[in-house]
């Protein structure tokens, strides 16, 4: 009789405020106060993010700090430290590193780990995980753990800040049961309006709509969301050496029609995408950068060029070619860069 299977276990972990946290633990004068971190930029202030006192008052990251100050007036803005933010990852890495080579970053506050092998239940050991980042860092972190990345990943945001919950195999079923749509990614406010006519609230609703049903409202993605709202999700866990390209992309709450609103979402996105490369940079080389959108009927565009940096005006000129496409309204803004392979040749990168 063969031996049963091991459930794969994943933890996704997501360290609280992180930029925010970092510097209120470093000017412990701003304990207790509303402190944000971003600002200036070519074209306007945006925040990259905001602690937990600042979101009371309804600032979160992504705002433009005019309007974060008019529902803050005492919000404290500080400017980014990247190299910061970098030196306290890559401690934070090391600890993740201690468990399972299986680490795939998601940016510089972010990962899920596969901990299927160890031999400890993964509960408890997200729990040393975080345990051990507090005890180096005096910075605290979340986590969800479960059979796949989506789980996972849904599960880290119930507990916040500095809480976990987990959701085992044979529970996901009734955990998806009454989820909100919205809870799954790529449904922004359009779509959970569509969804909405369709008398479809939560994942337990769209699981009562067949594939075709779905295609036929939602294009391809119908097909994605057919798994996802039965929380199916067989993506491997890929560690960073693996990784042939690194990316960051926005779903909006209401449909860009313009040119110049697009643009207006640049700062903020090539921001993050920077931050994420700055643990990276010094190891990998960047072969190519590249614009996404996807419109409001779901059909996509990307524009890439290679041979140029990653700096915000060489991604301004990739949107402005992919927006004259079509002209269409846009639901998703997507930045990235593509790295030279160590294990595959140039010709197969380029089919990526």
């Amino acid at each position: 009789m063969e031996p049963e299977t091991k459930s794969r276990a994943i933890i996704h972990l997501d360290m609280d405020c992180f930029y925010a946290a970092i510097e209120v633990r470093d000017q412990p004068s701003l304990k207790g106060k509303p402190v944000g971190v971003g600002g200036a930029r070519d074209r306007r202030g945006v925040l990259t993010t905001c602690n937990y006192e600042a979101r009371e008052f309804g600032v979160r990251s992504a705002m433009p700090t005019f309007m974060a100050l008019q529902r803050c007036p005492n919000l404290i803005i500080l400017p980014t430290r990247f190299d910061v933010y970098r030196k306290e990852s890559g401690v934070i890495r090391e600890i993740m590193h201690r468990f399972t080579p299986l680490v795939e970053p998601l940016s510089l506050d972010e990962a899920y780990l596969d901990v299927t092998a160890h031999p400890g239940a993964p509960g408890p050991l997200a729990q040393i995980i975080r345990q051990l980042i507090f005890r180096k860092t005096k910075l605290t972190a979340s986590a969800g753990i479960g059979p796949n990345k989506l789980v996972a990943k849904i599960a880290s945001d119930l507990k916040k800040p500095n809480g976990q919950f987990e959701v085992e195999k044979e529970e996901v079923p009734a955990f998806m049961q009454e989820l909100p749509v919205r809870k799954l990614w790529g449904i922004g406010d359009v779509t959970e309006q569509k969804l909405d006519r369709l008398g479809i609230a939560t994942c337990g609703d769209m699981q009562r709509l067949s594939r075709a049903k779905l295609v036929e409202n939602f294009g391809k993605f119908g097909l994605e969301l057919f798994d996802l709202c039965r929380g199916i999700d067989d993506r491997p866990v890929e560690p960073d050496r693996e990784r042939k390209s690194l990316s960051n992309e926005e779903t909006f709450s209401t449909d860009l029609e313009t040119l110049a609103e697009c643009e207006e979402k640049l700062p903020e996105l090539f921001e993050e995408l920077m931050a994420d490369l700055a643990q990276k940079e010094s190891v990998r080389t960047i072969t190519k950068i590249f614009v996404k959108l996807k419109f409001a009927d779901f059909t996509r565009t990307t524009v890439e060029r290679a041979g140029l940096s990653p700096s915000l005006e060489q991604f301004r000129l990739l949107l402005d070619e992919a927006f004259a496409r079509t002209g269409k309204s846009v639901r998703l803004i997507g930045l990235g860069v593509r790295f030279a392979s160590t294990e595959q040749d140039e010709t197969q990168l380029s089919l990526l």
